[in-house]
Protein backbone atom coordinates (compact mmCIF):
# COMPACT_ATOMS: atom_id res chain seq x y z
CA UNK A 1 0.00 0.00 0.00
CA UNK A 2 1.76 3.11 -1.21
CA UNK A 3 1.48 6.58 0.95
CA UNK A 4 1.56 10.13 -0.27
CA UNK A 5 4.19 12.72 1.63
CA UNK A 6 3.24 16.24 1.19
CA UNK A 7 6.03 18.02 1.02
CA UNK A 8 5.87 22.14 1.56
CA UNK A 9 8.92 23.35 0.45
CA UNK A 10 10.61 26.85 -0.41
CA UNK A 11 13.32 27.93 -2.89
CA UNK A 12 14.60 30.56 -0.13
CA UNK A 13 14.55 28.37 2.55
CA UNK A 14 18.05 27.11 3.20
CA UNK A 15 16.52 23.89 5.70
CA UNK A 16 14.21 23.16 2.63
CA UNK A 17 17.73 22.87 0.28
CA UNK A 18 19.13 20.71 3.58
CA UNK A 19 16.06 18.50 3.27
CA UNK A 20 16.58 17.03 -0.58
CA UNK A 21 18.93 14.28 -0.29
CA UNK A 22 16.79 12.79 2.41
CA UNK A 23 13.56 13.08 0.50
CA UNK A 24 14.81 11.70 -2.32
CA UNK A 25 16.15 8.96 -0.73
CA UNK A 26 12.93 8.43 0.92
CA UNK A 27 11.25 7.22 -2.23
CA UNK A 28 14.49 4.36 -2.71
CA UNK A 29 13.91 3.59 0.97
CA UNK A 30 9.83 3.29 1.33
CA UNK A 31 6.94 2.89 -0.79
CA UNK A 32 6.13 6.19 -1.37
CA UNK A 33 5.51 9.27 -3.49
CA UNK A 34 6.88 12.44 -2.20
CA UNK A 35 4.70 15.30 -3.79
CA UNK A 36 6.23 18.69 -4.07
CA UNK A 37 3.99 21.14 -2.94
CA UNK A 38 5.75 24.37 -3.80
CA UNK A 39 4.98 27.56 -1.03
CA UNK A 40 6.44 31.15 -1.15
CA UNK A 41 8.75 31.80 1.71
CA UNK A 42 7.16 33.59 5.21
CA UNK A 43 8.86 36.85 4.22
CA UNK A 44 6.67 37.27 0.71
CA UNK A 45 3.65 34.95 1.81
CA UNK A 46 2.92 37.10 5.08
CA UNK A 47 5.24 40.41 5.50
CA UNK A 48 3.80 40.47 8.69
CA UNK A 49 6.51 37.09 9.83
CA UNK A 50 9.36 39.55 8.67
CA UNK A 51 12.12 39.69 11.38
CA UNK A 52 11.95 42.39 13.69
CA UNK A 53 15.18 44.34 12.83
CA UNK A 54 15.12 45.32 16.74
CA UNK A 55 15.68 41.60 18.16
CA UNK A 56 18.03 39.34 15.64
CA UNK A 57 18.39 36.57 17.56
CA UNK A 58 16.30 34.35 15.64
CA UNK A 59 17.91 35.74 12.50
CA UNK A 60 20.93 34.93 13.93
CA UNK A 61 20.34 31.11 15.07
CA UNK A 62 18.90 30.13 11.78
CA UNK A 63 22.07 31.36 9.97
CA UNK A 64 24.19 30.00 12.14
CA UNK A 65 21.86 26.81 12.82
CA UNK A 66 22.30 25.97 9.10
CA UNK A 67 25.28 26.69 8.43
CA UNK A 68 26.18 24.23 11.08
CA UNK A 69 23.69 21.99 9.99
CA UNK A 70 24.92 21.78 6.53
CA UNK A 71 28.65 21.44 7.46
CA UNK A 72 27.00 18.30 9.50
CA UNK A 73 25.48 16.78 6.24
CA UNK A 74 28.57 17.72 3.93
CA UNK A 75 26.67 19.99 2.03
CA UNK A 76 27.98 23.35 0.28
CA UNK A 77 25.53 26.26 1.50
CA UNK A 78 25.57 29.80 1.17
CA UNK A 79 23.20 32.02 2.93
CA UNK A 80 22.06 34.80 2.13
CA UNK A 81 22.50 33.53 -1.95
CA UNK A 82 23.77 35.49 -4.68
CA UNK A 83 21.13 36.85 -5.64
CA UNK A 84 18.85 35.92 -2.80
CA UNK A 85 15.59 34.57 -4.19
CA UNK A 86 14.06 37.06 -2.07
CA UNK A 87 14.77 40.70 -2.63
CA UNK A 88 14.62 42.38 0.91
CA UNK A 89 16.88 44.82 2.93
CA UNK A 90 18.30 42.72 5.39
CA UNK A 91 18.96 45.64 7.77
CA UNK A 92 15.21 46.65 7.96
CA UNK A 93 13.79 43.16 6.46
CA UNK A 94 11.42 44.98 4.29
CA UNK A 95 10.47 43.31 0.89
CA UNK A 96 9.66 45.14 -1.53
CA UNK A 97 6.03 44.86 -4.21
CA UNK A 98 8.97 43.65 -6.95
CA UNK A 99 10.20 40.15 -6.91
CA UNK A 100 11.77 39.08 -9.82
CA UNK A 101 13.37 35.72 -9.23
CA UNK A 102 10.85 34.16 -6.23
CA UNK A 103 7.47 34.04 -8.35
CA UNK A 104 9.84 33.03 -11.22
CA UNK A 105 11.40 30.07 -9.44
CA UNK A 106 8.15 28.85 -7.21
CA UNK A 107 6.42 28.41 -10.54
CA UNK A 108 8.80 26.37 -12.22
CA UNK A 109 8.61 24.07 -9.14
CA UNK A 110 5.37 23.51 -9.69
CA UNK A 111 5.52 22.41 -12.94
CA UNK A 112 8.06 20.20 -12.62
CA UNK A 113 5.88 18.51 -10.48
CA UNK A 114 3.29 18.62 -12.78
CA UNK A 115 5.93 16.40 -14.69
CA UNK A 116 6.87 13.82 -12.14
CA UNK A 117 10.45 15.86 -11.05
CA UNK A 118 9.07 17.74 -8.67
CA UNK A 119 11.48 16.80 -5.78
CA UNK A 120 14.59 16.47 -9.04
CA UNK A 121 14.09 19.73 -9.85
CA UNK A 122 13.86 21.56 -6.18
CA UNK A 123 17.31 19.30 -4.90
CA UNK A 124 19.25 20.64 -8.01
CA UNK A 125 18.14 23.95 -8.48
CA UNK A 126 18.11 24.57 -4.53
CA UNK A 127 22.23 23.32 -4.41
CA UNK A 128 22.61 25.69 -7.73
CA UNK A 129 20.89 29.08 -5.72
CA UNK A 130 22.10 27.83 -2.33
CA UNK A 131 25.33 26.01 -2.84
CA UNK A 132 27.13 29.20 -3.75
CA UNK A 133 26.76 29.83 -7.06
CA UNK A 134 27.42 33.70 -7.80
CA UNK A 135 24.63 34.79 -10.27
CA UNK A 136 23.01 31.55 -10.55
CA UNK A 137 20.12 33.41 -12.46
CA UNK A 138 22.15 34.38 -15.38
CA UNK A 139 23.69 32.03 -18.42
CA UNK A 140 22.73 29.09 -18.65
CA UNK A 141 22.87 27.89 -14.51
CA UNK A 142 19.28 27.35 -14.42
CA UNK A 143 18.88 25.48 -17.92
CA UNK A 144 21.78 22.91 -16.86
CA UNK A 145 20.14 22.36 -13.33
CA UNK A 146 16.62 21.64 -14.85
CA UNK A 147 18.15 19.26 -17.40
CA UNK A 148 19.93 17.70 -14.52
CA UNK A 149 16.61 16.98 -13.13
CA UNK A 150 15.60 15.04 -16.64
CA UNK A 151 13.81 18.66 -17.70
CA UNK A 152 13.72 21.23 -20.29
CA UNK A 153 13.82 24.91 -19.09
CA UNK A 154 12.38 26.13 -22.09
CA UNK A 155 9.72 23.55 -22.04
CA UNK A 156 9.04 24.63 -18.20
CA UNK A 157 9.15 28.47 -19.31
CA UNK A 158 6.22 28.15 -21.58
CA UNK A 159 4.16 25.90 -19.67
CA UNK A 160 4.27 28.60 -16.46
CA UNK A 161 4.15 31.75 -19.20
CA UNK A 162 0.19 31.69 -19.25
CA UNK A 163 -0.59 28.91 -16.39
CA UNK A 164 -2.87 28.58 -13.38
CA UNK A 165 0.98 27.96 -11.34
CA UNK A 166 0.23 30.83 -8.63
CA UNK A 167 -3.60 29.74 -7.98
CA UNK A 168 -2.30 26.04 -7.04
CA UNK A 169 0.78 28.06 -5.03
CA UNK A 170 -1.85 29.74 -3.05
CA UNK A 171 -4.00 26.39 -2.27
CA UNK A 172 -0.80 24.99 -1.41
CA UNK A 173 -0.62 27.78 1.31
CA UNK A 174 -3.99 27.08 2.07
CA UNK A 175 -3.29 23.32 2.55
CA UNK A 176 -0.20 23.82 4.81
CA UNK A 177 -2.22 25.92 7.23
CA UNK A 178 -4.79 23.19 7.10
CA UNK A 179 -2.12 20.78 8.12
CA UNK A 180 -1.43 22.39 11.14
CA UNK A 181 1.83 24.38 10.59
CA UNK A 182 3.43 27.07 8.49
CA UNK A 183 7.34 26.77 8.19
CA UNK A 184 9.30 24.66 5.87
CA UNK A 185 10.28 22.01 4.93
CA UNK A 186 6.85 20.22 6.67
CA UNK A 187 6.14 16.73 5.45
CA UNK A 188 2.92 15.76 5.90
CA UNK A 189 1.42 11.97 5.97
CA UNK A 190 -1.91 10.55 6.69
CA UNK A 191 -2.88 14.08 8.43
CA UNK A 192 -0.05 14.28 10.31
CA UNK A 193 3.05 17.14 9.94
CA UNK A 194 6.69 17.00 10.40
CA UNK A 195 8.35 20.16 10.58
CA UNK A 196 12.07 20.75 9.68
CA UNK A 197 14.56 18.67 7.96
CA UNK A 198 15.70 17.41 11.29
CA UNK A 199 12.15 15.73 11.49
CA UNK A 200 13.04 13.36 8.43
CA UNK A 201 14.50 10.19 10.65
CA UNK A 202 11.15 10.60 12.98
CA UNK A 203 9.05 10.41 9.79
CA UNK A 204 10.86 7.71 8.84
CA UNK A 205 10.31 5.76 12.06
CA UNK A 206 6.24 6.38 11.07
CA UNK A 207 6.52 5.20 7.80
CA UNK A 208 7.99 2.06 9.23
CA UNK A 209 4.89 1.87 11.39
CA UNK A 210 3.27 1.91 8.70
CA UNK A 211 4.75 -1.36 7.11
CA UNK A 212 5.48 1.14 3.98
CA UNK A 213 9.82 0.20 4.42
CA UNK A 214 10.26 -1.22 0.48
CA UNK A 215 12.05 -4.84 1.13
Amino acid sequence: MSETIDTYWSFRSPYSYLATPDLLRLRDDYDVEVRLRVVLPLAVRNRESVFDPANLKPALYILLDSKRRAEYLGMPLTFPPKPDPVVQDLATFEVPPEQPYIYRLCKLGVEAERRGRGVEFAASVSRLIMGGTRGWDKGDYLSQAAASAGLDLNVLEAAIANGDHLEEIERNHAALEAAGHWGVPTMVVRGEPFFGQDRIETLRWRLDQYGLARV
